[in-house]
């Protein structure tokens, strides 16, 4: 694997994005399935949008409320 995915989960991490945006740019970005509707959120469906397209530049706006 190439150090896009590690690099930008780090980055995230370290940012304070929202971690159900995170979870869903893993699973989006390793093509893993969907998590069942009762268990999506906005941030996960957005993440996992981001992730299946290697996107890296939309994570800013999911940043977690302080």
């Amino acid at each position: 694997m190439n150090t896009l995915y590690y690099d930008a989960v780090d980055k995230m991490e370290k940012s304070g994005v929202d971690r159900q945006y995170i979870d869903g740019w893993m699973c989006g970005y390793l093509r893993n399935p969907k998590r069942g509707p009762q268990h999506t959120t906005p941030a996960y469906e957005a993440g996992y949008e981001d992730g299946m397209h290697q996107v890296t530049s939309h994570f800013d706006s999911w940043h977690q409320a302080a």
